[in-house]
């Protein structure tokens, strides 16, 4: 995409640009991220089943390390990045390559049904509960080829929600699932699970920041043992999650 550093730079202008969120716009973020929202982001750990059963995650604190991982190196970040671009793109032929990119951007097969599956589940979703001529034909350009980043990113985009709270709400949310699947699947109390929500916010404000900063030209990842965890939690022999 030789066109991402430019879209980086109209991305950060934008950011400063849209900073103020109205009722409207939070009714929209509060539904959009919710447990409720029927993308089935329950099923998927995002290779912490793996992890468990492996021993590296066995408690709150190794839990919270998993995630911050997660948010700093791994997926996480490039989808705060990729969230964020689609938000601020110029066009829909820029709208367009973000999508395309976050599509092919998976190092496992798991964590790409993942994406893909949330992506499309928010599609339909959304288009049913919350119209917009815009986002529809969005949607009907990348049939089931949506990954739940540029979905999300391009929805806020035609809802004009800022990019700041936009992102950080999809990364809290991310955070979130994660850690609901750790609870269930170390296990730990309900407590223990507050307790790493409440933990992680500095790590998900930091992920946000970068996100709004990113240059897509310049992203990469660099956590090969949660790539490696999915991958064995392909062949896995128990298990209760999808990834």
């Amino acid at each position: 995409m030789a066109s991402t550093r430019a879209m980086a730079t109209r991305m950060i202008m934008a950011t400063a640009i849209t900073t103020t969120m109205t009722t409207e716009d939070f009714a929209r973020l509060l539904a959009w991220t919710s447990p409720a929202y029927p993308v089935g982001a329950y099923t998927y750990s995002h290779g912490i089943e793996a992890a468990v059963e492996d021993g590296a995650v066995c408690d709150a604190a190794t839990l919270a390390a998993y995630i911050r991982t997660v948010l700093h190196d791994g997926a996480g970040h490039i989808d705060g990045a990729l969230c964020a671009a689609a938000i601020a793109a110029v066009d829909d032929a820029a709208l367009d390559a973000i999508a395309e990119l976050a599509f092919a951007w998976r190092g496992t097969a798991e964590t790409a049904l993942e994406s893909t599956a949330q992506g499309n589940a928010f599609a339909l979703v959304t288009m049913a509960a919350w119209p917009d001529a815009g986002f529809a034909a969005f949607c009907a350009r990348h049939p089931k080829r949506l990954a739940h980043a540029s979905a999300f990113g391009a929805a806020c985009r035609f809802a004009a929600i800022p990019p700041r709270d936009a992102v950080f709400a999809y990364l809290t949310a991310f955070a979130a699932n994660l850690t609901s699947a750790g609870v269930r699947l170390v296990p730990l109390g309900q407590t223990d699970g507050q307790r790493v929500t409440a933990g992680l916010l500095p790590a998900i404000t930091a992920a946000t920041e970068a996100a709004l900063a990113a240059d897509l030209d310049d992203l990469g990842t660099a956590s090969p043992m949660i790539d490696l965890f999915s991958m064995r939690h392909e062949t896995q022999y128990t298990r209760l999650f999808r990834s």
